[in-house]
């Protein structure tokens, strides 16, 4: 079969052994397969994170001298099943799956595996037991959106937002993009997005923010005082005090007034603020700007070493936590989300490309701002975006 294979940062299509599936897993004809940053990031910092997934136990791809094909956001159609594998889907079934595989006592991550094929090729395999039927006549392109938006949905329930909080994304790309098209699902009804692309801008507002920033002329925090945020240490020790002195004057214990209030999250009104960029600074300039008692989720990967001043996090007493991935839960609820049509990310798409296509794609998506997410169809013959 035809695959893209990645190795020492070059892109190259190449016949590669058909996959034989083994007891529990399933051969799939990719249908599609989506271009994701983290795969632009792998290819030019292999090195670097395959020390880094060393050291926490994961050696499937540590170099970048091996050879790797990549892609994990695919839809495919089931061709055949290992021996004695038991699985619901007869030859033909339309299907998306978790992309993780068993091989021997290692599990790999498709596309991120010098084992593993992942979707950017004609053939691939999944464990049976993560594969999931494309249900209520989902096409196969936007199913195959479906393991970067479940990466969105993860973020959203990671950040446990209420509808009546600001959420605050930071970068609108695919996973930016991504988590704004959740957080309009959860029924969150303030929504701002910060992109310095204007097409990025515009799709954000396609997919659900209720207002758009451009940050080379606005901050996204500008409106903090409207929304009753705290920004600076005076303004939080006017607060404690002056609450303090209101409470004196009701004839209850105070420290039981200040308790039902600490309950009801008095006065500690904060924005959710989640970092899609995954670039070094981004991170600091956030915790730099954002307001008082702000819970900022970090979900760009960011490969490379990056730093910031804890100081300022801890006089803010930021709430600072981070998301990778989803469960299997969160995967079908978020195919379910898109063939119920609770979500809309058929927007996202911008280009489609057959496997020789790749490198340019690769290309593009790095450079410009005028694409979010380009899906792979091994059975094209395009080349080129501007074909």
């Amino acid at each position: 079969m035809k695959a893209v294979v990645c190795k020492d940062k070059m892109l190259s299509v190449a016949e590669r052994p058909d996959p034989v599936p083994e007891t529990g897993q399933l051969l799939v004809k990719v249908l599609r397969c989506g271009i994701c940053g983290s795969d632009l990031h792998v290819r030019q910092h292999c090195d670097h994170w395959g020390k880094l997934m060393s050291r926490h136990g994961y050696r499937s791809l540590q170099s970048s001298s091996q050879e790797v094909v990549m892609g994990h956001e695919f839809s495919g159609e089931v061709l055949d099943a290992g021996p004695r594998t038991r699985s619901p889907f007869k030859p033909g079934t339309p299907i998306v799956a978790v992309p993780l595989l068993r091989r021997g006592t290692d599990i790999d991550l498709v596309g991120l595996s010098a084992h593993s094929t992942g979707g950017y090729a004609e053939r691939t395999l999944v464990q049976a037991t993560l594969a999931l039927r494309i249900p209520n006549g989902l096409s196969p392109t936007v199913a195959a959106l479906t393991e970067p938006m479940a990466v969105g949905w993860h973020a959203v329930v990671r950040s446990e937002i209420k509808t009546r909080d600001v959420a605050i994304v930071i970068g609108c790309g695919p996973v930016g993009l991504a988590v704004i098209c959740m957080l309009k699902a959860k029924g969150v009804r303030t929504i701002i997005a910060s992109d310095f692309s204007a097409t990025r801008r515009d799709m954000a507002t396609r997919c659900g923010a209720t207002q758009v920033v451009d940050p080379a002329h606005s901050s996204p925090y500008a409106d903090w005082k409207a929304m009753g945020f705290q920004n600076d240490i005076p303004g939080l020790l006017e607060l404690a005090l002056s609450s303090k002195e209101q409470l004196d004057k009701v004839p209850l214990p105070w420290w039981h007034l200040w308790a039902i209030g600490e309950k009801l999250g008095i006065g500690r009104n904060r924005p959710i603020v989640f970092e899609c960029v995954g670039v070094p600074g981004v991170l600091q300039s956030i915790i730099s700007e954002t307001p008082q008692f702000s819970r900022i989720v970090g979900v760009g990967v960011c490969m490379q070493t990056d730093q910031i001043e804890p100081a300022i996090a801890i006089n803010k007493e930021i709430d600072l936590r981070f998301a990778v991935g989803y469960t299997p839960l969160e995967f079908r609820q978020t195919l379910h989300m898109l063939a119920e049509g609770k979500v809309d990310a058929a927007p996202l798409i911008t280009g489609t490309v057959g496997l020789h296509g790749v490198d340019e794609a690769f290309g593009t998506l790095a450079s410009a701002a005028d694409h979010v997410k380009i899906l792979v169809d091994p059975s094209s013959q395009v080349r080129s975006l501007n074909s």
